[in-house]
């Protein structure tokens, strides 16, 4: 079954300008035919009934959904908001198909039981986000559905790949670490496979990494975070390339009854508006403090793509066009010393997202990175920072101060 976009918000604007102005111009409402006027966003379109003029009118809908448009029927499956959102998407990953979930780990769970079946075979690096594993414990092992973890910088994927191998996952860069995997080598060994090369890009958005643009089959972005900016939205987003592949998540998506609020998905339209300078202010902050942190004797390594001492630097550079607010900091001590540090910030929320406006800190439990085989250094305390748009010589006195309270 193919899958078309049907879209009311389309047009050269959306083909000949520059992402920033295409980003502007998606979700513009249109003009009304008697007054030709207009808001200049699309309101929330909230509802549970579609209702249909006529039995006609019904029949033609169902005729396009059964054709496998994408035809509004009821709903649960949105309107004209959820359309642009999705466009949204599109535009930013540069895929022909997406589905929109109630959250990031929603869009994951669509993607792994919309591809993957009972008795399959998928590996996953081990640099993912961290609930990935829960989803294996809790319902991939019941069904029947087998993981091996690997580490994608280091193991020889030709060596790990099973006759019923399917699919492997990954994260660039990969959580709490950042560690950039090279997308193309990747791609380039699903392909020799026959396997689906899937990747969370919540950290590039499809605004500063497009991994579809670099052999990716497909794309899952949480758009709680940056999309929407506001730390106001619970969102996520499946985005597809291949047309065989989009029916599948589609028909994922609609067998789970996964719903996105009209007003979620009018937020995030909102956010996305200012998406092109809220990232690279947050990407001038985080480089920054990466110098001031870089000077601190507490301070063993910075792990931030786009500071020139990471080691995914080189690989940043090539594949990347901007950065983003999201470093994690090795200190010299060990984790229960660090709390103090953690708890004498005063402009760092202690929280577990990232991606809004304001600043962030997490203390990384030791057991997390357990099982990741890039992190040797089990002795010495993990920090993750989310540098906000505050005034950045605020946040480094922050720092400051913060750092003088570790336990020695």
């Amino acid at each position: 079954m193919a899958l078309s976009v049907s879209s009311e918000h389309k047009g050269r604007v959306l083909t000949t300008h520059h992402l920033d102005t295409r980003l502007l111009h998606i979700g513009s409402a249109p003009f009304d035919p008697e007054t030709g006027t207009a808001p200049v966003s699309l309101p929330s379109m909230r509802t549970s009934t579609v209702r249909f003029e006529n039995l006609a009118a019904l029949d033609r809908a169902m005729t396009r959904r059964l054709a496998g448009e994408r035809a509004i029927t009821y709903g649960r499956s949105g309107m004209d908001t959820h359309r642009a959102l999705e466009d949204v998407f599109m535009q930013l990953e540069g895929g022909s198909y997406c589905v929109l979930a109630p959250s990031g780990m929603a869009a994951i769970n669509i993607a792994f039981l919309g591809l993957l079946k009972t008795g399959d075979h998928v590996l996953v690096s081990d640099c993912v986000y961290g609930p990935v594993r829960n989803l294996d414990r809790a319902l991939l092992q019941g069904f029947g559905i087998s993981v091996t973890y690997f580490s994608a910088e280091r193991d020889d994927i030709a060596q790990l790949v099973q006759p019923n191998t399917k699919m492997i996952y990954v994260e660039s860069p990969g959580s709490l670490l950042y560690e950039m995997l090279d997308m193309p080598a990747l791609a380039s060994q699903a392909k020799a496979h026959g396997l689906i090369l899937t990747t969370d890009n919540t950290w590039g958005s499809g605004y500063i990494y497009r991994p579809l643009m670099l052999g990716a089959d497909v794309s899952i972005v949480a758009g709680t975070k940056y999309i929407s900016g506001h730390s106001d939205v619970m969102l996520g987003a499946v985005i597809v390339k291949d047309q065989k592949l989009a029916a599948r998540i589609h028909s994922a998506q609609y067998a789970m009854g996964n719903s996105v609020s009209a007003d979620d998905a009018w937020l995030a339209l909102r956010g996305v508006k200012t998406m092109a300078v809220r990232m690279p202010q947050h990407a001038r902050n985080a480089l920054e403090v990466c110098k001031f942190l870089d000077t601190q004797p507490e301070v063993l390594q910075i792990y931030h793509p786009a500071w020139h001492k990471d080691a995914g630097h080189s690989l940043w550079q090539r594949d990347c066009t901007g950065s983003n607010g999201m470093l994690s900091i090795e200190l010299n001590c060990t984790p229960e010393a660090a709390k103090p540090f953690v708890d004498a910030l005063e402009l760092f929320g202690i929280g577990f997202s990232w991606g809004g406006f304001e600043s962030l800190v997490q203390w990384v439990e030791p057991g997390t990175l357990s099982s990741h085989q890039h992190w040797k250094h089990h002795e010495h305390a993990l920090i993750r920072l989310h540098i906000g748009l505050e005034s950045v010589d605020d946040l480094i006195a922050d720092l400051k101060q913060a750092l003088a309270k570790i336990k020695k």
